[in-house]
């Protein structure tokens, strides 16, 4: 049995910090209490005074594989993951194939289980011919439906009405849905396309892709959730427009229809197409300044319950094409904690607010296996950050296999030193440890 002794650290947990040790035995917490010994310990880290947090949940990213493997591979993203805190993820249907049958669903789990160095979870796609395939998917060890009311990149969209109807209906797990009005975004695609043609530029995207489609879509998925009490989950939020359709007076393990934000939906906004153009290009789009601000205030109060990234790397030469060509999506899975680490310096968000929009939330509102706490018994995902060591993006500390990222440049407050991942130490001070110790993500459905 291994032991490995995480010693005098500030652990961040349940809305307290309190500075402890913790001891961890062939993958699990076993004792949280200040004055271990490390008789008999294997490895003793020695946090003095960092901040001890649960590894982030990430629920939604895409890794690409099968099929899109010049852009990314679970194994490259995995490790970029890691060395951002991540310790969780849940990846997208989208690949090529498209993941909608089980027996291609499980192709994928079989690549995450010999590659990945974080824990892993992979949607079910829904489409519109599926549904029987869709209804033989086990709650008890796949994170949820994936379900994409507009489109965007791999085509999956599902349309038919009578489809979504049976869909919220029927299905007897959690149903996360992609908002987006395909009429909506069509009708102003053919507008924009008719009045600039080549000259279109990405800062045409937020009206394209606006807040009507955003509001008309979410509602059409909320009425649905409603009519048949289905557990929705809607995916990236990116107006103020949507907040109304979220409540904030049930606790989240109480909740049928829950909401996540994603990273930079709070970090960018219109006025970053000037600098970046294609490289935020995604869907949703970002959107005008006021929409970040009434992002961040409903994340405050609850109305939005999750931080993700819907990390969606493309290689650099697709995102230098025009504007029409340029696919929609940007790698973020190594930077979520920072950037929300940067808004708790600056007074924007508590840290213990942080901590359970990223580690607890997604735990609650999937209902994962003893993850995302630090509690005794539970698997022992946890990542140490130094909150006095600023850390800056360049071309070289950037592990997607993409090797590049919109926030290039820019210098985070903190630095992730140290990241554990089921137990297991897997990256310190910028060092891979190990090449692959993640662990299937188990429900209590």
């Amino acid at each position: 049995m291994s032991k490995l002794l995480i010693r005098d650290a500030r652990l961040v947990n349940e809305g307290q910090i309190i500075e402890t040790d913790v001891l961890i035995e062939d993958g699990f917490i076993a004792q949280i209490k200040s004055g271990l010994s490390d008789a008999y310990v294997d490895q003793v880290i020695e946090a003095n005074g960092q901040y001890l947090l649960p590894g982030v949940i990430d629920d939604q990213v895409h890794f690409r594989e099968p099929g899109l493997t010049h852009k990314a591979t679970i194994k490259s993203e995995a490790r970029a993951a890691v060395a951002g805190g991540v310790t969780s993820f849940m990846e997208m249907p989208n690949t090529v194939p498209n993941a909608l049958t089980q027996e291609l669903l499980a192709d994928k789990y079989a690549i995450a289980a010999q590659t990945s160095l974080a824990n892993y979870s992979f949607f079910m796609g829904a489409s519109n011919d599926n549904l029987n395939e869709v209804l033989r998917t086990d709650p008890k060890t796949v994170c949820g439906i994936k379900v994409f009311m507009g489109s965007s990149t791999g085509n999956m969209l599902v349309d038919n009405e009578q489809v979504l109807d049976s869909l919220f209906r029927k299905s007897p797990m959690l149903i996360a849905t992609h908002c987006e009005d395909e009429a909506t975004v069509r009708a102003n695609t053919e507008r924009y396309k008719a009045e600039y043609g080549d000259r279109a530029t990405a800062d045409l995207h937020p009206l394209i892709r606006n807040e009507e489609a955003c509001l008309k879509s979410s509602s059409m998925a909320v009425e649905l959730a409603r009519k048949h009490n289905a557990r929705l989950h809607i995916l990236h939020i990116s107006t103020a427009d949507e907040l109304a359709l979220f409540d904030n007076k049930l606790p989240l393990t109480e909740k049928r229809i829950t909401a996540e934000v994603c990273v930079h939906h709070l970090w960018f906004d219109s006025r970053d197409y000037a600098t970046l153009g294609n490289l935020i290009k995604c869907n949703p789009a970002i959107k005008a300044p006021h929409h970040k601000e009434a992002l961040l205030a409903a994340l405050l109060d609850d109305r939005l319950d999750i931080i993700a990234t819907d990390h969606a790397p493309h290689t650099w030469a697709e995102k230098q094409q025009p504007y029409w060509q340029a696919p929609s999506g940007l790698p973020l899975v190594q930077h979520p904690l920072l950037l929300m680490l940067d808004f708790v310096k600056q007074g924007k968000l508590p840290l213990e607010t942080v901590v359970r929009k990223m580690s607890h939330a997604p735990a609650d509102c999937f209902q994962i296996d003893r993850r995302g706490y630090v509690c005794e018994g539970y698997w022992a995902d946890l990542v140490l950050v130094d909150m006095n060591q600023p850390s800056t993006v360049t071309k070289e500390s950037i592990h997607y296999q993409c090797g590049w990222s919109p926030l290039e440049g820019h210098t985070f407050g903190s630095s992730v030193t140290h990241t554990i991942v089921s137990g297991k130490l897997v990256y310190q001070n910028g060092e891979f440890l190990t090449e692959q110790v993640g662990k299937r993500l188990l429900f209590t459905r």
